[in-house]
């Protein structure tokens, strides 16, 4: 949407296509507080108004997800399940997903206690037991969000150590419903219908069950790329090969967002992303 505002504003017709709905990951984050102007802002009123702005500007938006790009040169020929877009550039802004545990049953448990969202089915769990998988900031800010609406919140993480900002598991230590369970890999999942418990091994080998009634995964995301493999270069994690210029291996095909390869994946990183590759865009469509 950063990159619809750009280019819209250096008069360039635009169409964003939004597989889902606007603004990706961020709406399901209830309180941004590292970026500037604003100390506090959910993540779907900031999503909304950055919508809002660039419908504002001209940019139309369709709700429809991209599966291919042809590449024909001058021309490009973006393809979804009903119709073909034709251009001149392209931003590819497709982010991630959650990335699962890859456990027996996971699939069938998603919604009956298995979860990747914690502010969108964290109520479901109040006053009961939950855990928290993982050790990044995703992972801290869930059971942070937990803390307040669970009677125990276990937070299962595979090192001893947290990646996450200092300052949340300062916040999580300080929560006596919060138990950490350090060196340890969720390695089973337990149900009866619906989850029950998990098993838990340590890097000892040693094996635990914790009985449970929801457990949230945080391990990571999944770059939405896949359907332009053949089209760029993508690195051995599946991120598009592009640097902070956004430009790809293909003239006139640009990447922005936790897609591409880069060292910090957040949210200012991807409103500069987006700044960055409808620049270079024009500056394509000016070239040809």
């Amino acid at each position: 949407m950063t990159a619809a505002i750009y280019a819209r504003r250096a008069s360039k017709s635009v169409l964003v296509l939004e597989a889902l709905t606007y603004g990706g990951q961020i709406i399901n984050t209830p309180d941004i507080e590292n970026y500037p102007v604003t100390a506090h802002i959910s993540g779907f009123e900031f999503a909304t108004k950055v919508y809002e702005q660039a419908q504002a500007l001209g940019a139309e938006f369709v709700f429809a997800k991209a599966v291919d790009i042809i590449d024909g040169g001058s021309e490009k020929t973006v393809v979804t399940a009903d119709n073909r877009y034709t251009c001149k550039a392209v931003i590819i802004a497709t982010g991630s997903q959650n990335r699962k545990l890859g456990l027996p049953n996971e699939e069938e448990l998603t919604g009956r206690g298995v979860s990747y969202c914690a502010t969108c089915d964290g109520a479901f769990y109040r006053g009961k037991t939950v855990a928290v998988v993982g050790g990044g900031n995703t992972a801290l800010e869930d059971a942070l969000y937990l803390a307040d609406l669970a009677k125990t919140v276990y937070l299962i993480h595979r090192r001893d150590e947290f990646r996450g900002d200092e300052k949340t598991v300062s916040a999580l230590k300080a929560r006596e419903t919060v138990k950490f369970v350090y060196n340890s890999t969720v390695t089973a999942l337990i149900a009866d219908k619906k989850l029950t418990a998990v098993e838990v091994t340590d890097k000892s080998g040693s094996v635990s069950t914790i009985e449970l009634d929801g457990l949230f995964v945080a391990v990571g995301r999944v770059p939405e790329n896949m359907n332009f493999a053949k089209l760029v270069k993508l690195d051995e994690a599946g991120y598009i090969a592009a640097g902070e210029d956004c430009r790809t291996d293909t003239p006139g095909i640009f990447a922005a967002g936790d897609n591409r390869t880069k060292s910090v994946r957040q949210l200012v990183t991807a409103a500069a992303d987006g700044a960055s590759a409808a620049t270079e865009a024009i500056r394509y469509i000016s070239s040809l």
